[in-house]
């Protein structure tokens, strides 16, 4: 069988042996499991899909960035405790016709790491290349980490690309550099996008280890995507009508059904995200949960540290790596259980 050149280098330099030390000073560095990556990377990198989810990365950035500067004078002129965080809107605001970056970010984001995983292991079985790379003396696993690991260098870098990206351009237009607090705030929503498009990577890579047809597994992630951002808050709407208290109802009683709701609605990524991103970015925001006129006696209405903001949403953080943590596992477990056969 002729062997496709995609895995013509890796198997090459994994079947090649006794070499000098020069050489094999080299092999070193190029480990089995880095040479997987380094092949991944490139195809992703000069993929027609990855070029035209790039292109419209940047064309989302660019016109949030538009919104946001056209209407970021009006926010700086209100003399108020969030003008001292004006950076910041560079990733929040929105105009009436174009959403912020954070919405962009929660909307696109899931279909970047669906178009980079739904094919990922499939696509191998179908061409007949799976069973080739295994026949070699190569840890099963490091095919399924190689390319986990591979799209996510590829996503971070495209993130941090854009984030600074947005940085340097509101830099330039309103001549106001950013405080080393808002610096770091939007370094963790950066980091924060990351770890939510890894989750939608990973649910994609699952369906791709599942699921033999790339076609069924593309579809499987998007009905989830579409599950997550449409019908679900529809369906805790319901559930929220049909469970209303009565206006007779003790604050207690309120209180447990507000939480309640608020628990369902955590059930979705896209929701976790969202109460991150918009806890991160706007330092005005104290409390994620409902509040009695007790506990909100007294408070003085001034904007949070940074490490308070992160305490605060360190649940969400911790619920969306559990999630993808859970996603990689499975995929995992059934990739190590699945019968791989040569074909000659």
């Amino acid at each position: 069988m002729q062997i496709s050149a995609k895995f013509k280098d890796l198997l090459e330099k994994i079947k090649s042996k006794g070499k000098s030390k020069g050489e094999r000073r080299s092999d070193a560095v190029l480990h089995p499991f880095w040479v997987i990556v380094q092949k991944e990377v490139s195809d992703h990198v000069r993929s027609w899909r990855f070029i035209i989810l790039l292109l419209l990365m940047m064309l989302t950035c660019i016109g949030s960035l538009y919104a946001a500067l056209s209407t970021i004078r009006e926010v700086a002129s209100n003399a108020d405790a969030e003008s001292d965080f004006i950076f910041l809107k560079l990733f929040t605001l929105s105009s009436d016709s174009l959403p912020s970056f954070a919405t962009f970010i929660s909307f696109l984001g899931p279909l970047l790491g669906i178009g980079m995983g739904f094919d990922a292991v499939n696509s191998e079985r179908s061409k007949g290349t799976l069973g080739r790379i295994m026949s070699q003396p190569i840890h099963r696993d490091y095919l399924l980490n190689a390319k986990f690991v591979a799209a996510l260098l590829v996503i971070s870098t495209m993130f941090f690309a854009l984030g600074f990206m947005v940085m340097g351009l509101g830099l330039i237009f309103m001549g106001i550099p950013p405080t080393p607090e808002e610096f770091w705030r939007m370094l963790f929503f950066l980091i924060l996008s990351i770890f939510y498009v890894a989750f939608w990577l990973n649910l994609s890579i699952l369906f791709s280890v599942r699921l033999r047809q790339a076609a069924t597994s593309a579809l499987s992630s998007i009905a989830v995507w579409i599950f997550f951002s449409v019908f679900y808050s529809m369906i805790v709407n319901l559930i929220a009508g049909a469970t209303t208290p009565s206006q007779y109802a003790s604050v207690s009683e309120q209180l447990s059904y507000l939480s309640f709701i608020q628990f369902l609605m955590r059930l979705s990524p896209s929701y976790l995200f969202s109460e991150a991103t918009g806890t991160l970015l706007d330092p005005s925001v104290r409390n994620l949960g409902p509040l009695t006129m007790e506990q909100t006696l007294g408070a003085i209405p001034s904007p949070l540290p940074l490490g308070q903001s992160v305490l605060l949403v360190w649940p969400q953080i911790v619920g969306l790596v559990a999630a993808t943590l859970l996603c990689f596992a499975i995929s995992y477990v059934w990739f190590m259980r699945q019968e791989i056969r040569s074909r000659s």
